[in-house]
């Protein structure tokens, strides 16, 4: 068989298309991805490059298993290196700071159960703190179409192996619009969703109470299919919540600040001109525009770098600092450092605090059911010139980015019309923590001129308990049947479990008079208009069924018929099939 040539940049979706029409491997793609970083080895974009040897053990796993198993079968994505990968060094952009860690991030190991493979750790503004892709040791990552111009960070390695066709996708981190900027600035799609919607466990802490981990992709879908897989509450996490995202939905109304934005650096003329450009189109998409006095975002956003939430990032670092002298990159030293400012006492941190709430309650109430949009960045530099002047250049990239996780919104970076020739331009929708369907449904028509197949009008909650839950072998039959994961859930007390004698193994839950248990079950939303061809391929004796869950609601979900559970094994008292097949 003569091997498939990636093409330059490469979805999920093409990689599947071609895995299932076997004209690629994985091992095909991973031999292609790793000539192409060592084509582009002098750009900066790895600290920890993928190596053949390292990725073995993913890819023999996967050689169990066929390409409709798992949904990212055989994907390679990147990781950040402040992101946890086991057993492969944490640098965090620091090599003093280095530990080899034994587990994978939450996000890391929810993505290889999915079938992915972590091709290896990527270069980072050190410690996160920065957004411009120049303050490393492992040196300046340089952009992905102009190599003199910055590639925006701090998650700069993840923007730009996307970018340039090392990976499908990758994993940032977000605490000011480091999965935003560099998105941006290299053309990509970068999503920042809501603080605690994605675990942050096992990610090293710029600030705990702001991070978020974020994804870069070409295409929508692979953000959507991404998120599915990553969302949901990690119990060991104490920053994770339960941030439920609705089916794709258009917000009520569009705002804009009124304010005249300032765009700035040596191609701020072409930048204005973008996001004009980029105004029309929003213009035409026939949504209601108002503009809203934007003051109070920048007010917010001085906070993070200019008040006593610098010292949150001392909190976690200042030990380091201080007992390793002069081992951290100098103008990370001095931002971590202005953190232990005396004025930055309990005092001014409480009436930051109080000042923070009242711009949180007043943008929530602004953009509840409304989107918000604004350029991702409003310039960009050559790396000389940001090496000459690193603060006020930083300081700049983040005027449209730093407001939004003080304010606890969600966020998305999306490519518009290039302000010159490959000089790539970004837009922002922002929305709050629980408005996330409101910047999904945009971005869809934004980007492709209506709402895409995940945009679900009517659809339903399915409620499963075993082989299609994620990360077991039949949760493709969910996703092809356009199912996204919500969460974890318990039914009522009054279930019982059983292990049905089948080949392979299934779980049969089954209502009872008697004494029962509640069952561990996940709940997946389903476009209705699939509903009935996914109970089609459900065989006997298991069945679609109404469910009670724990809090009284009842949805649709897999019951078994009661004569299959006489010679059955009852394993009612592990609550779960998880629990059996762990």
């Amino acid at each position: 068989m003569k091997t498939v040539s990636l093409p330059k940049t490469f979805s999920v979706q093409w990689l599947r298309d071609m895995y299932i029409k076997k004209e690629l491997t994985p091992e095909d793609v991973v031999h292609q991805i790793l000539a192409r970083v060592e084509a582009d080895k002098d750009m900066n974009i790895w600290i920890t490059p993928p190596i053949l040897g390292e990725l073995k053990p993913y890819l023999d796993r996967l050689a169990t298993l066929g390409p409709e198993a798992l949904p990212l079968w055989g994907i390679p994505f990147a990781v950040k290196d402040n992101i946890d990968v086991a057993h492969v060094p944490t640098t965090a952009g620091c090599k003093e700071y280095t530990y080899t860690p034994s587990e994978h991030a939450t996000v890391v190991q929810r993505l290889i159960d999915a079938g992915a493979i972590p091709l290896g750790k990527t270069n980072l503004d050190q410690f996160a703190t920065g957004l411009v892709g120049t303050r490393s040791p492992y040196g300046e990552t340089q952009n992905a179409l102009k190599q003199e111009l910055i590639s925006g960070g701090s998650s700069s390695g993840s923007a730009v192996s996307v970018a340039r066709g090392h990976a499908a996708f990758s994993l940032g981190t977000d605490t000011a619009g480091s999965g935003r900027v560099p998105a941006g600035l290299n053309r990509l799609i970068g999503y920042k969703p809501s603080l605690g919607a994605w675990p942050s466990a096992g990610v090293v802490p710029a600030c705990k109470s702001l991070d978020c981990v974020t994804a870069f992709a070409h295409e929508w879908s692979d953000v959507l299919l991404v998120d599915s897989i990553i969302r949901g509450v990690d119990d060991r996490d104490p920053w994770s919540r339960s941030v439920v995202r609705a089916s794709s939905a258009l917000p009520e109304k569009i705002y804009m600040v009124k304010e005249p934005l300032s765009f700035y650096g040596p191609f701020a003329e072409q930048y204005e001109k973008a996001w004009k450009q980029a105004v029309k189109k929003i213009e035409d998409l026939s949504i209601p525009i108002e503009y809203m006095d934007g003051s109070y975002l920048s007010e917010a956003a001085a906070l993070l770098y200019d008040g006593p939430y610098v010292a949150e990032r001392w909190a976690d670092l200042g030990e380091f600092i201080t007992s390793h002298e002069e081992t951290a990159f100098p103008v990370t030293e001095q931002v971590l450092r202005s953190g232990a400012k005396s004025e930055y006492d309990a005092a001014a941190l409480f009436q930051a605090s109080h000042k923070l709430q009242s711009f949180k309650h007043k943008a929530y109430h602004q953009l509840k059911n409304a989107v918000l949009v604004m350029p991702t960045a409003g310039g960009t530099w050559t790396r000389e010139q940001v090496r000459e002047n690193p603060i006020e250049t930083n300081s700049d990239m983040g005027r449209f980015t730093n407001h939004c996780n003080l304010l606890d919104l969600c966020a998305v970076s999306l490519p518009s019309q290039d302000a010159d020739l490959d000089l790539p331009f970004g837009i922002s929708f922002f929305s709050t923590f629980d408005g996330e369907q409101f910047i999904f449904g945009l971005s869809e028509l934004f980007l492709n001129g209506e709402r895409t197949v995940d945009s679900k009008k009517d659809t339903t909650l399915v409620a499963v308990c075993g082989l299609h839950m994620r990360g077991f072998p039949l949760e493709s039959q969910m996703r092809e049947h356009g199912a996204s994961f919500v969460r974890k859930d318990q039914t009522a007390p009054y279930y019982q479990l059983f292990k049905l004698p089948t080949s392979p193994a299934k779980p049969g839950l089954l209502r009872t008079h008697q004494q029962g248990e509640k069952i561990e079950v996940e709940l997946w939303e389903m476009p209705l208009s699939l509903l009935g061809s996914f109970a089609d391929s459900i065989p006997s004796p298991l069945g679609l069924g109404k469910i009670t869950l724990e809090d009284g609601s009842e949805v649709a979900g897999f019951l078994c018929e009661a004569h299959a559970t006489e010679d059955a094994e009852d394993i009612t008292s592990y609550r779960s099939w998880r629990a059996i097949r762990s």
